[in-house]
This record gives C-alpha cells, structure tokens and sequence, in this order.
C-alpha cells in the first residue's frame, strides 16, 4: 500500500479542485477513489485532514502535541493495566 504524506495530499485535492478529480488522480498516478477519500476528508475535517502519512486525521481544534500526549496517555494506562495484572499474579502466588 502506498503512503502519501501531508504536502502530497494536500496538493492533489487542490489540483483535482483545479481540473477534476479524474484528470488529476491519473495525472498524479493515484487511485482515483483514494482522491475522493481526500476530498471527503477536507469536507469533513478542514485543515486538520491529512497528517502525515496513511489514513490518520487530526480533528481542527487538536494540535499536533495534543494528538501526541494522547497517544502517551493511552500506552501509560495500557501499561498500568499489564502491571496491575501481574501484581495480581504476584500476589497470589505469595500467599501460598
């Protein structure tokens, strides 16, 4: 599968604006149906529409750091879990 980043994506939705998403998906060798997905994608989401690469969106009113922190958030209480499941573990095994 091929991955495009933000610039990319960005330009191909402007220039499928400027001569129509077919011209500009064959144009540009992308699927024409992935272009469409870009185009719904900014309809839907604005400015925040393509980060990076991949199919990830950031919504408008979230910054980059935001979205960064949040990830950390949800490995940390991923992790919590593992460690409250093996001192559960260890715990039990003690009192034998």
């Amino acid at each position: 599968m091929n991955r495009y980043d933000k610039a990319f994506k960005e330009e191909a939705v402007r220039l499928s604006d400027e001569i129509g998403p077919k011209k500009a998906a064959e144009q540009l060798g992308v699927a024409y149906y992935t272009l469409q997905e870009w185009r719904k994608r900014r309809t839907l989401h604005g400015d925040g529409a393509h980060i990076g690469s991949g199919h990830a969106y950031a919504p408008a009113d979230k910054t980059a750091r935001e979205i960064e922190l949040e990830k950390e958030i949800g490995e940390l209480r991923r992790a919590n879990e593992i460690l409250k499941d093996a001192l559960g573990f260890f715990a039990k095994d003690r009192k034998r």
